[in-house]
């Protein structure tokens, strides 16, 4: 059931590409399929089990409402287009695997190794050994264990309307689109590891292919476009210098050094370093990024084929039929009879009543309106990039038409999200706004700050865009799509627009992104100018990737292993859901990797961490928890106060907190395990 929960939500979306895409190749109809799949399985089975539970009805249900576009198979037409997309993939697959060329079987090649590499990194986000839940990638220490409460909180704790998971009567406002899908996972048979590893993946080879097509569309360059992808995921500065010092300092051979890498190099504890690497930093614990990033770049692409002006290319050809037209043209000079590759008529929306009266633009500008609209409840940070950008653009491009058709469809699919997710917040509003020059630099000159955590890609950035020679790198029309994207650059490099500086990259991180293809054109211009032009390419991409390479590098060499939860604590997490309700309200130590978190019931009060990030005041709660478990003369008011039913006494408890053994023995204990004993206050 867990796959074909998957197969129907990913075909049903692919279908749907047809309405609002006129000319993408297949794969790429895939990878868009897979991410706006995911995102409206999400939604609508949130919808659903909030009415009925998360049980086998609201899960095929859900999966039905995504699949539905597959009904329009039953139309000849429609046929016709899908029958000849798969052949020209197949036919190009073919090409790839029997007459390899750079152009076709490197691209191959090239995606295998990049999903290969993927699917290692996401093994190592989490993996159970020994009855206990690690993970292998130091950033997401932290973000695992509030996702997994997310996840058990829907799971096991019937967790709707959702309240936060570590902060009780609170509603959960952190977007959990991504969660609640893996929650839907695990419900159809997956285990929760193999739930999260294949969700991860398949998004991420989603925004593979969709970053790719997002550069080739914006440089018609498929040597650019490959360098935009490299440079994205191997993201980093200047910490290979770092590298390269503590290894020449130490006693360790190269080889033997890699193999036992200290710690990562583009973000470091001393906050020398920030700039963290795409994988490692954000994809694998910003795990909402994941599924809002591929949904962002089919917005954008949209917006940039939507905008076009009269430009050489054709629109009334699919990309797969350009592919074959080169490869008909090549067999034609070479005398074989080339094959045909004609599309059949096709007209996606000739029976649509409103859908109908667009024109091409309009119709792509729909599409895109409909799955940006499914950001709130993704990546609430992606939502605000879009909305702000895509406002800049309509002022800059003509076509006011198609952009009232995308904040239109945009505004009817996002607000009821945008109105149920702001609804008794518990987030101070104040909390996400102050001056801040220079990011997260610290006490660091911001201009080395950022020379050191973007190393010299700031700099080739600047030198694409003012290149305007006989054949200027940066095109006008791509430089004017570009500029909005420059004040994500300068928001947040000037104000703190989040409780936590850092979680400004969330932004920034959209900067960098649509930076990529034009610093990606200019090491192309590198590359094909000459000898010595082509090494100073192959110097500056080793520049700006080997940093990101070396954390990545770290993951699959598994240099690093942190135990997030115990063995013990994943048996006293079974003893809690066995013994109590599944909305049951349980004191415990305010730490980030509780195994009450595991069990999906409510606490009281988690990690001041997670709290204060998300612009939650949880100093005045910290402090009678600290007074309960202290036995004060208040303890029992503030048990009644809260509605609490259960006090948790563990190593956690003893190692974090005062606690006062007598008091809390003196309820009614209903069971231990593993040195965690749980009571029950309310008899």
């Amino acid at each position: 059931m867990f796959w074909l929960i998957i197969l129907l939500a990913v075909a049903g979306a692919t279908l749907a590409t047809y309405f609002y895409d006129d000319d993408a190749h297949f794969v790429s109809r895939v990878a868009a399929g897979t991410a706006t799949g995911f995102a409206a399985l999400g939604l609508a089975g949130f919808v659903l089990a909030s009415f009925l539970g998360l049980g086998v009805l609201s899960l095929l249900l859900s999966a039905l409402i995504v699949s539905l576009p597959l009904a329009l198979l039953l139309r000849p037409d429609w046929r016709a287009r899908v029958r000849f997309d798969l052949t020209a993939a197949r036919r190009e697959l073919g090409d790839a695997l029997n007459r390899p060329s750079w152009g076709t079987t490197g691209l191959l090649v090239s995606f295998v190794f990049v999903a290969v590499v993927l699917g290692l990194v996401f093994g190592r986000a989490m993996f159970v050994r020994g009855g206990g839940v690690y993970t292998g990638v130091d950033n997401n220490l932290g973000d695992l264990p509030f996702h997994l409460a997310i996840i058990s909180g829907f799971l096991h704790g019937e967790n709707f309307p959702p309240v936060h998971p570590e902060w009780a009567g609170a509603r959960l406002t952190y977007p959990f689109s991504v969660d609640f899908v893996a929650a839907m996972f695990a419900r159809a048979g997956a285990s929760l590891e193999a739930a999260l590893f294949w969700e991860n993946l398949l998004l991420a080879l989603a925004l593979v292919v969709l970053l790719f097509r997002f550069a080739l569309r914006l440089t018609r360059d498929r040597l650019a476009a490959c360098f935009a992808v490299a440079l994205t995921l191997l993201s980093g500065g200047l910490g290979w210098a770092r590298f390269g010092r503590e290894w020449w300092r130490g006693s360790l051979g190269l080889g033997e050094f890699l193999w036992r890498l200290p710690h990562d190099y583009t973000i470091t504890h001393d906050g020398s370093f920030r700039w963290g690497n795409a994988v490692t930093t954000l994809l694998v614990p910003q795990r909402g990024l994941l599924m809002g990033l591929p949904l962002a770049l089919i917005v954008i692409t949209s917006w940039w084929l939507a905008t076009r002006a009269g430009d050489d290319e054709v629109s009334a050809a699919t990309e797969s039929q350009v592919e074959a037209e080169k490869g008909k043209s090549k067999k034609a000079k070479k005398g074989r009879r080339p094959e045909t590759i004609t599309a059949p008529p096709f007209a996606p929306f000739a029976s649509v009543p409103f859908v109908s009266r667009l024109s091409a633009a309009e119709a792509r500008m729909l599409g895109a309106g409909l799955v940006a609209g499914l950001l709130p409840l993704v990546h609430a940070h992606t939502f605000v990039v879009l909305m702000l950008v895509g406002g800049c653009l309509a002022l800059l491009f003509r076509g006011w038409r198609a952009w009232i058709v995308f904040f239109a469809a945009a505004s009817v699919v996002a607000a009821p999200q945008m109105w149920w997710a702001t609804r008794e917040s518990a987030a101070r509003p104040g909390s996400f706004f102050e001056f801040v020059v220079g990011w997260d630099r610290g006490t660091q000159n911001p201009f080395w700050f950022w020379l050191k955590n973007a190393g010299l890609f700031i700099p080739l950035l600047v030198a694409a865009l003012a290149w305007r020679g006989r054949v200027p790198i940066v095109p006008r029309r791509l430089l004017l799509f570009y500029l909005p994207f420059t004040l994500l650059f300068i928001i947040c490099n000037a104000a703190k627009i989040s409780p936590w500086v850092w979680d400004n990259i969330k932004v920034l991180f959209y900067w960098y992104v649509a930076s990529v293809p034009l610093v990606a054109l200019l090491l192309a211009r590198l590359w094909r100018a000459g000898l010595a032009t082509r090494a100073a390419a192959v110097a500056l991409i080793i520049c700006l990737t080997l940093a990101g390479a070396l954390d990545v590098w770290r993951v699959l060499a598994e240099t690093s292993e942190q135990g997030t939860f115990d063995a013990n604590g994943v048996a006293f997490a079974e003893l809690v859901k066995r013994e109590t309700a599944p909305r049951a309200l349980i004191l415990h130590a305010p730490t980030y990797n509780h195994p009450v978190y595991l069990s999906g019931r409510r606490s009281l009060m988690g990690y001041a961490g997670h709290l204060w990030s998300q612009g939650i005041d949880y100093v005045g709660r910290e402090r009678e928890v600290k007074n309960i478990y202290a036995g004060s003369p208040d303890a029992e008011g503030l048990l009644r106060k809260h509605g609490v039913e259960y006090v948790v006494v563990g190593p956690l408890e003893r190692s974090g907190l005062s606690v006062n053994e007598s008091y809390i023995s003196s309820f009614s204990k209903v069971g231990e395990t593993g040195g965690y004993k749980l009571y029950k206050v309310v008899p």
